[in-house]
């Protein structure tokens, strides 16, 4: 038996039909007379509303089924969808979410609140005849389609699975019947020998003559959770109208008071008896689909990370035993191992990866409600979707992405007035991309609003002694200081900003994740605020090192080339830390001084040339010892202040190595170059 909580099941579907209606609802403020849209939105409500009473929320359902309604009536035409109606239900939205996750809770203010908003956005379309969102649908007027219609010969076959999946065929035709008067046929045509039935299957079809008035989407309607995985086929019953003399049918379909289809109805009958082939193949490739796709939780997947990085771990043990014997058989397991372990750990990064699109989805409905709260014109402009992040980023950039695209909004957008006036379009333009270099992805937000006054962060820096009056700071130095605690321009907090609080947990979340942030700005042209984040945070391929006694571990996405110190060179550079590479001035930093080590550096040193973007830095180390799969363990709280060190790894023989930051070593050597530059 499977211990699968269905509660959980129903709330990770949940999460995902609100997800869809958001998206629906937003691409529909775009696109109003959009059917399709207009369509899928009803059908996630409906799905909602219909799961939500199946699981015991009934209030979700409750509250649920008038956006629906609403919706309902938009589908129909009776009423036209307006940006008034889209607002509301995505607040509404937001509600039903509170009502799933405390489905017990006081809601009821809310609940009359949302509701009133709904209703008015309903009647505000013009239609003196609006159905108050408490109406049932049933009630809906019945249409007749233009034609003489008596009523419906509907065909369907349910998915073997769907009873475990919840679906009881019982319950659809007491749906069918509550519509009109049915005449039910079973098909036992698929029905298997009873050595090989499975009691939980459904083999069976059914043929439902439903005579009456109800319209063909009252019908659909009863199938709406199941209609993507069925066989289902609508089709007319209509009036007869031919004189009796005509036909023996006639007579007998008369004298029984049943209505039959005209000879014109039966040879249109013929076709769909032919089509189900080409019905059941395509429930057939949804099927498939589906099945090609496992919701695994995500900590199972971490679970399993550990496990993959016990294995690197062991394999580089043994490959270190391998290389100290002289068994051959045991160094050709050895490679076999290290081969099987490599391609485990690039499965496993494919597995975390996920595309940030997931991740810039989220901020549509953010910026459409900014958009009305500030009354500015605002677009959202999404690029490099496709690029893929380990998970834990993704989930760890949510609330720093949003910091940063509420400062473009409220900081950076000018008013509709204020762009007309500074000759720019009336909409200001948020962009969001994300592009991947070597081993780390830059996400950037981007703005076209009035960038960054430096004159005024500077006397608020200097206002809260975060820097000395006059003193001297570079551009990115300067720029930086919106990171600070407590920092803000702002001339008034609102709801949007003004307690310095965004920016620092940005730079914070960044930090922890190995990262860095760069910031450019163009007074009147808009602002630009680019996060270097690494693509994985837990298996790395690194440069091992050995500096002193210690060995340590460099990013290997970071190293660009590696160079020979010789004596001569490390003695004339003695006070001046440059190297000439290509023409090119090259800072670098002797770690054994950085590190403190006392011992006597070797005689023929090496530089490791590393970089962050366009800056770059020399490393100064005693050997290279090789590349190296570098498990990452996070430090401890007592070294958690320590810039220096991005973590530690486990070597195979059991010591542990420091692995290096390498922004912020580059930092560091910039800024040593600077003061030497200074200083000359």
């Amino acid at each position: 038996m499977s211990d699968t909580d269905p509660i959980a099941v129903f709330l990770t579907e949940a999460a995902e039909l609100l997800e869809q209606i958001e998206i629906g609802l937003l691409d529909l403020t775009h696109r109003l007379d959009d059917k399709d849209q207009i369509d899928a939105v009803f059908r996630g409500l409906h799905t909602l509303k219909g799961s939500g009473a199946m699981f015991g929320f009934d209030a979700l359902a409750a509250f649920t089924h008038h956006c629906e309604t609403a919706f309902d009536r938009v589908r129909k035409g009776d009423v036209p969808a307006s940006q008034e109606l889209v607002a509301a239900v995505l607040a509404a939205q937001d509600h039903m979410k509170a009502l799933i996750e405390a489905p017990h809770g006081d809601h009821d203010d809310k609940s009359s609140t949302l509701l009133g908003s709904l209703h008015a956005a309903v009647n505000g379309s013009g239609n003196s005849a609006a159905v108050s969102p408490a109406e049932p649908e049933a009630t809906a007027p019945v249409k007749q389609d233009g034609s003489d219609r008596a009523g419906w010969t509907v065909r369907f076959r349910l998915p073997a699975n769907a009873m475990a999946n919840g679906t009881n065929p019982l319950g659809l035709l007491d749906e069918l019947r509550d519509l009109g008067d049915c005449r039910i046929t079973v098909d036992k045509s698929k029905l298997p020998p009873l050595d090989s039935l499975n009691p939980s299957d459904i083999h069976l079809g059914w043929t439902v003559e439903l005579l009456g008035d109800a319209d063909r989407t009252a019908v659909e309607d009863v199938f709406i959770f199941v209609m993507d995985e069925m066989e289902l086929s609508i089709e007319p019953i209509l009036r007869e109208t031919k004189p009796v003399a005509e036909a023996d049918v006639g007579t007998a379909a008369a004298a029984a008071d049943v209505p039959v289809p005209a000879p014109v109805i039966a040879a249109r009958s013929a076709t769909p008896a032919a089509a189900p082939a080409p019905q059941s193949t395509a429930t057939e490739q949804k099927q498939s689909k589906a099945a090609e796709n496992v919701r695994v939780p995500a900590e199972r997947l971490d679970e399993l990370m550990d496990r993959v990085g016990e294995l690197v771990i062991a394999q580089s043990r043994l490959s270190q035993l391998a290389d100290a014997s002289i068994e051959i058989q045991l160094r050709a397991v050895s490679e076999d191992i290290e081969r099987l372990s490599g391609e485990l750990r690039d499965t496993m990064m494919v597995l975390r990866m996920m595309p940030v699109a997931s991740l810039f989805g989220r901020f549509r409905r953010l910026v459409h409600d900014l958009s009305r709260e500030t009354g500015k014109v605002i677009e959202l402009e999404t690029e490099g979707e496709t690029t893929e992040v380990d998970k834990t980023v993704i989930d760890r950039l949510a609330d720093p992405l949003v910091h940063l695209v509420r400062n473009s909004i409220d900081h950076g957008l000018e008013t509709p007035d204020e762009r007309r006036a500074a000759g720019k379009p009336e909409a200001g333009h948020v962009r969001l991309s994300a592009r991947q270099s070597g081993g780390e992805v830059i996400i950037t937000v981007k703005d076209d609003g009035r960038g960054i006054n430096r004159a005024r962060v500077r006397a608020k820096a200097e206002s809260s002694g975060l820097i000395q009056p006059g003193a001297a700071l570079s551009d990115q130095e300067l720029l930086h200081l919106i990171f600070q605690p407590g920092f803000s321009t702002a001339q008034q907090i609102t709801s949007l900003s003004g307690r310095g609080v965004g920016m620092d947990v940005v730079k914070k979340t960044v930090e922890a994740l190995r990262g860095a942030i760069e910031v450019t700005s163009t007074p009147g042209n808009g602002s630009e605020i680019a996060l270097r984040i690494p693509l994985t945070l837990a298996i790395i391929d690194g440069l091992l090192v050995r500096i002193g006694t210690g060995a340590y571990v460099i990013p290997l996405s970071a190293v660009e080339e590696c160079l020979e110190l010789s004596p001569e060179t490390d003695l004339r550079s003695r006070g001046r830390s440059f190297i000439s590479l290509r023409d090119s001035l090259v800072p670098f930093i002797r770690l054994r001084e950085l590190f403190n080590t006392r011992t006597e550096p070797d005689p023929f040193q090496k530089i490791v040339v590393i970089s962050t973007g366009s800056e770059r830095v020399g490393l100064v180390v005693d050997q290279i010892i090789g590349d190296h799969q570098t498990v990452i363990k996070s430090l401890s709280k007592l070294h958690h202040d320590v810039a220096t060190f991005s973590g530690a790894t486990i070597l195979g023989d059991g010591s542990v190595a420091l692995i290096l930051d390498v922004a912020h070593l580059v930092a560091a050597g910039q800024q040593q170059e600077a003061q030497l530059r200074a200083a000359g």
